[in-house]
């Protein structure tokens, strides 16, 4: 499984990358705080919501500890999507938030 560090994220965001980041987390989660401009696609919407994604790009999941965004890779993965977990979640995020 591929893999980023938030920090890894966080600069490639700084330096003005387009980056397409899906935060699997609960909607209250993502309200108490959350990355701008994230998709929110909660875990247990995946499956269904996997229409919404495009092959072509490049996504980045998120969520609080890295758990569920590593199952959330693994599946994107699985189904031929290119993703990448982002190791820690916002536990690790040390950037803005909105």
């Amino acid at each position: 499984m591929t893999a980023m560090s938030a920090k890894e994220v966080q600069q490639k965001l700084e330096a003005g990358e387009t980056l397409h980041i899906i935060d699997v987390r609960e909607p209250f989660e993502v309200e108490e705080g959350h990355i701008k401009g994230i998709t929110p696609i909660p875990l247990g919407e995946l499956e269904e919501r996997i229409g919404e994604l495009d092959k072509n790009k490049e996504y980045i999941m998120v969520c609080r500890s890295g758990a569920r965004s590593s199952k959330a890779t693994a599946y994107l993965e699985a189904m031929g999507y290119q993703a990448i977990n982002m190791n820690g979640g916002m536990m690790a995020w040390e950037g803005e938030i909105a």
